[in-house]
């Protein structure tokens, strides 16, 4: 779980972030899913944007997402939301204690 210290922090990294997946009208497929856990593992802290033709709730959609991945949402704004993960080899990211 991420205190609200290392949340505002991961909040403020991912401000300018552009969206690298977008979900569509299928919803949250396992394609979708292998390709955000590779990205997560390469970038830790990546941006979804949920289209508008997507019928599903996109704060669903998010923690759904985050739990397959075991990742953390970090932000749901809209139709977009942040996850978090550290990569398992080398952090990038060094979160404030």
């Amino acid at each position: 779980m991420l205190t609200s210290k290392q949340r505002a922090y991961l909040r403020s990294l991912g401000h300018d972030l552009d969206p690298v997946f977008q979900v569509g009208k299928a919803g949250l497929t396992s394609e979708i899913v292998a390709e955000l856990d590779d990205v997560l593992e390469a970038r830790e802290l990546i941006k979804v944007a949920v289209l508008q033709n997507c019928l599903d709730d996109p704060k669903t959609i998010a923690d759904e997402a985050a739990r397959r991945l075991r990742a953390d949402v970090v932000q749901k704004i809209g139709r977009k939301f942040l996850l978090y993960r550290a990569a398992s080899d080398e952090p990038a990211i060094e979160l404030p204690s």
